[in-house]
């Protein structure tokens, strides 16, 4: 999602204070060389064929670990059979969008307050956030508490490949614009307050830790069931609203992703599609809609 900004924002937070989520460390060299020489293949990836060649359909975390952020040979073999890379959203899209986008519904007071105890329990400067979107508040809130257990949106997937298609001046294609991903993170009005407080409850409580660390690793070993049973242990879909703002973010997402994802296809263009792992699971998952549009979908990771 909209992850530069976040990025950024996480940046703020220092390791000044030992209660401060804890800066990445980078690897030397040496460390670097090995990782990329020798990194397994993680996440999901699917051959999608029609019309007399072929694309690819990988699913990525959007957070990682040091190590995560080099490609496994299946994942190499994909980029080298493709041209263009195709994400959720090019970072280039963000920064004037947001600037000229109007205020979301702000957070009640209280929900203002708790947000801004949170974001100085992070170690972010005062106001830091203020400026957002109250779910980009909160999921810049997430991001920092994975710093926890060694995760960064630094070392997500789509950082990586974005990293390495600018490297070979490879074109990046946009699966969606700003305002579609904005308005599709914001709940509706009448779900606003639930959502916000359930999220507030889960980072009060250090609940969002466990379900981070467990959906890593069922990304990290292409596992699909654990990640299709997401709604059942993430302890984010407690609630009607949560569950709507779940399905509204996620699986209402993925029909104008295979869409676009069809139409550059049927356009002759060659894909290397890096979408979250969890668009790949459910009723309306992305291998599922595209095989209704046509495409032969064949799972080359974990192979079957």
């Amino acid at each position: 999602m909209i992850r530069p900004l976040l990025l950024s924002l996480a940046l703020l937070a220092g390791g000044a204070h030992a209660a401060c989520p804890p800066v990445p460390t980078l690897p030397d060299a040496g460390q670097a060389a090995a990782w990329a020489t020798g990194a397994p293949d993680r996440g999901l990836l699917w051959r999608i064929s029609r019309g007399g060649h072929s694309s690819y359909l990988f699913g990525s975390l959007h957070v990682g670990k040091a190590d995560w952020a080099y490609p496994g040979p299946a994942l190499r073999a994909a980029w080298a059979a493709t041209e263009v890379l195709a994400v959720e959203l090019d970072p280039a899209d963000v920064g004037a969008a947001l600037a000229t986008r109007p205020q979301d519904e702000a957070p009640a007071p209280a929900q203002a307050r708790q947000i801004e105890a949170q974001a100085r329990a992070a170690c972010l400067p005062p106001g830091a956030l203020s400026a957002l979107p109250v779910m980009l508040q909160l999921a810049t809130l997430t991001l920092l508490e994975a710093r926890r257990d060694g995760f960064d949106p630094g070392f997500g997937q789509e950082q990586m490949l974005l990293a390495w298609a600018r490297r070979e001046g490879r074109p990046v294609q946009s699966l969606e614009s700003v305002e579609e991903q904005l308005d599709a993170l914001a709940p509706e009005a009448a779900e606003l307050p639930a959502v916000v407080d359930g999220t507030l409850r889960q980072l009060r409580g250090g609940q969002v830790r466990a379900p981070l660390r467990k959906l890593a690793t069922a990304w990290s070993r292409g596992d699909l069931k654990t990640l299709a049973d997401y709604p059942r242990w993430c302890a984010c879909a407690d609630t009607a609203a949560e569950r709507a703002w779940l399905k509204r973010v996620n699986d209402d997402r993925n029909v104008l992703l295979a869409a676009r994802i069809t139409a550059l296809h049927g356009a002759g263009q060659r894909l290397l599609v890096a979408v979250g792992a969890l668009h790949m699971s459910g009723p309306q998952a992305l291998p599922r809609l595209l095989a209704a549009e046509g495409f032969d979908v064949e799972a080359l990771w974990p192979s079957k």
